[in-house]
């Protein structure tokens, strides 16, 4: 994180972060893993932006982006490959989704709600009564 707001985003006044809800992602990491004054200012131009607790959307937004850096494109991988322009990315990622909508294919989750309790358990609150 400190270099890419160091880096790549040292311009700009906020910088909005979206992240799950893994116990190191907050503010107070910033000052676990940087000096005080650094990591005021990197909170002070930082928003974070949760995704819900049971956010199965972004799994299936993570698959999606995972199958378009990994899957050939009009005969033309994206991945391993520089795109030299957004109009190109836009070409070549407007072919993809196109083919993929096409399809009307669904995400088929295995797991059951009792099954993920047992093997996630130690990830689970534990609620004493």
């Amino acid at each position: 994180m400190g270099t890419l707001l160091d880096g790549r985003y040292k311009d700009c006044e906020k910088v909005i972060i979206v992240c799950d809800n893994l116990n190191t992602h907050t503010i107070g990491a910033f000052y676990t893993a940087f000096e005080p004054a650094r990591a005021r200012s990197f909170v002070s131009r930082i928003e974070f932006h949760c995704t819900p607790k049971h956010g199965s959307w972004l799994n299936i937004a993570e698959n999606e982006l995972s199958c378009v850096t990994s899957q050939c494109v009009a005969s033309q991988c994206v991945a391993g490959r520089r795109i030299g322009s957004e109009a190109e990315l836009r070409e070549e990622t407007t072919a993809w989704y196109e083919d993929i909508n096409s399809i009307q294919r669904g995400v088929d989750w295995q797991m059951k709600i009792d099954d993920a309790r047992m093997k996630l358990k130690s990830i689970y609150p534990q609620i004493k009564l």
